[in-house]
């Protein structure tokens, strides 16, 4: 389980949803968030917990995140790049992962364990999965076998928007697809949950 995460600085995190709440809120809420998650991953004994940093020096040394935590560096690019290159294994050109892999952003409140479960078990026979977001894009990407993934996977593909989901799926050149719960990803201030 790799969980995708920025450093939580004002102003470098959630720059859509800081339009609405300000950007100390924003990065207050994307360090809240970010914590819940991992909290809540690291304790699921399914899961071998592994955190993507950005920036990459930054986040490999800051204690924003829990210690103890395996990290690595997402590395350059853009998203696309970013994520194919996790799915496939930090490693020089090689996968490290064994068995399946899944990739989730570190803000989605609804990434309960239960959810990531059922995630898994929809790549079934399937070669990769994908948890749609409300928006149009994703918030799971996941993948049997990370290193039989395609050259081009992600490029060219539209970021932040309502295509990015489809988008991403042309990338796969055919390849069977499991679907995972459709959840919201917290992009703008209208998306945060709603308190009771």
């Amino acid at each position: 389980m790799i969980v995708f995460a920025k450093t939580p600085r004002p102003g470098r995190v959630k720059t859509r949803l800081a339009r609405g709440v300000g950007p100390i809120e924003a990065a207050r809420w994307y360090r809240a968030q970010t914590r819940a998650c991992l909290r809540r991953l690291a304790r699921d004994p399914r899961f071998d917990l592994a955190l993507a940093v950005s920036p990459d020096a930054e986040g490999l040394t800051t204690r924003a995140f829990p210690p103890g935590l395996r990290r690595f560096a997402q590395g350059p690019g853009d998203l696309g790049a970013r994520m194919a290159r996790a799915l496939r294994g930090p490693g020089a050109g090689r996968a490290r992962w064994r068995g399946p892999v899944l990739l989730i952003g570190s803000d989605i409140p609804g990434a309960t364990p239960a959810v990531l479960a059922r995630a898994l078990r929809a790549l079934g026979g399937a070669e990769a999965v994908f948890g749609p977001a409300v928006d149009g894009g994703f918030w799971l990407v996941g993948a049997r076998n990370g290193a039989a993934l395609p050259a081009g996977l992600f490029q060219g593909v539209r970021w932040s928007g309502p295509h990015a989901l489809s988008d991403s799926l042309d990338t796969l050149g055919g390849r069977r697809v499991g679907v995972a719960d459709t959840l919201c990803d917290v992009d703008e201030a209208a998306d945060l949950p709603r308190r009771a």
